[in-house]
């Protein structure tokens, strides 16, 4: 499957997207690495649990989520993209 985003295209991030509420399974975020905390990921939510969400890649075969670092904490969660300019 192709990547989701391409190198130079730009997101516009809610940041304020989960103060009032957790994520929603099929939301698409911007989150902390867990173990990197310098790079940050976009990723769509599958579900939440608890204080805690999984992530996963649109690109399965080629991506860095929940399979390979567990469940990310609500609060590694940066905000909400909603909307992509190529």
């Amino acid at each position: 499957m192709l990547p989701l985003l391409h190198p130079g295209e730009e997101v516009l991030v809610n940041t304020y997207a989960y103060r009032a509420g957790p994520p929603q399974a099929g939301d698409l975020v911007v989150a902390q690495h867990p173990t990197q905390p310098g790079l940050r990921l976009i990723k769509w939510v599958v579900y939440v649990d608890g204080q805690a969400c999984f992530l996963r890649g649109i690109n399965e075969t080629a991506s860095t989520d929940s399979r390979a670092f567990g469940l990310l904490p609500h609060t590694a969660l940066l905000g909400q993209v909603v909307c992509r300019f190529p």
